[in-house]
């Protein structure tokens, strides 16, 4: 039999028609891009394609796929595709309010993505440094002696007469019941001693005078009695120290703008006519 003739005859082999349109599927498939025309019979599958096909599924089954897993991505890939198509040559896409809307949704992310890397100036940002300062500060640090006084009847009064007893020169160190935190914090933040004393502590702290006894004060496990020892205001930050946040937050107040301008750059590309009744 003849080159010619076995060619024939497997021509006539629907397993050879199968892999033959599996084939050509495969070369003619790969772009799809944003910019699909629904006229074209050809796609195209690049291997940075088949490569994000493949971190996709990776990503949810927290392994790389095997030889046969990413197939049958491609394949349906493929099969999206070709409906894709053939329904937007059916015109499916039009008058369809929920199609109108995701394309919408999709153009404002672009349309407001390409400025995500539009950075604002030195100004804009000390500006927004000088609006808030305490915003971008750190928190003021205290060092401060603590006698803690049981949750329990009485406590108040207690607390009253141990006072007297520190204005009169009493030893601090040997008042007070035992408790798990430290008796004497040295240059601890107010979110600190908020997360180990409580909200109800830390506030309190700032309207106590350096040098003396003061109380009581009350925390999450009871009452105390506090002799601040020094206090590190919190100073304005310098624009190279809090940038970063800064930017970020430009970013977060900005995004209306933002998106509205690109709109606007979108609209002025177009010619609106409109015909009132």
């Amino acid at each position: 039999m003849s080159l010619r003739e076995r060619l024939r005859a497997a021509l006539k082999e629907p397993l050879v028609h199968f892999l033959l349109a599996g084939l050509a599927l495969f070369l003619f498939f790969a772009w799809r891009g944003d910019a699909v025309d629904p006229e074209s019979r050809t796609i195209t599958i690049t291997e940075q394609q088949v490569e994000r096909l493949a971190a996709s599924w990776a990503q949810t089954w927290q392994r790389p796929p095997a030889q046969d897993e990413i197939d049958g991505l491609i394949r349906d890939y493929v099969k999206e595709e070709v409906y894709y198509r053939e329904g937007l040559r059916m015109g499916l896409d039009q008058d369809d309010t929920i199609i109108r809307r995701r394309i919408r949704s999709k153009m404002e992310f672009l349309a407001s993505s390409e400025l995500e890397n539009e950075a604002p100036d030195d100004a804009t940002l000390q500006a927004l440094l000088d609006k808030n300062p305490q915003a971008y500060a750190a928190d003021a640090r205290y060092s401060f002696d603590q006698i803690y006084l049981a949750a329990q009847d009485g406590a108040a009064a207690g607390a009253a007469e141990m006072l007297a007893a520190l204005n009169k020169g009493a030893d601090w160190q040997k008042l007070g019941d035992a408790i798990s935190l430290p008796r004497s914090p040295e240059a601890v933040d107010r979110t600190r001693i908020a997360t180990e004393f409580g909200e109800d502590f830390a506030a309190s702290l700032a309207g106590i005078k350096p040098g003396q006894w003061a109380g009581p004060v009350p925390s999450g496990f009871g009452l105390h009695l506090v002799r601040m020892r020094k206090v590190e205001a919190s100073a304005k930050p310098k624009l190279a120290e809090v940038r970063q946040k800064l930017e970020n937050d430009w970013r977060a107040q900005t995004v209306k703008d933002r998106e509205a301008k690109a709109y606007q750059t979108l609209l002025d590309s177009y010619t609106i006519r409109i015909a009132k009744p």
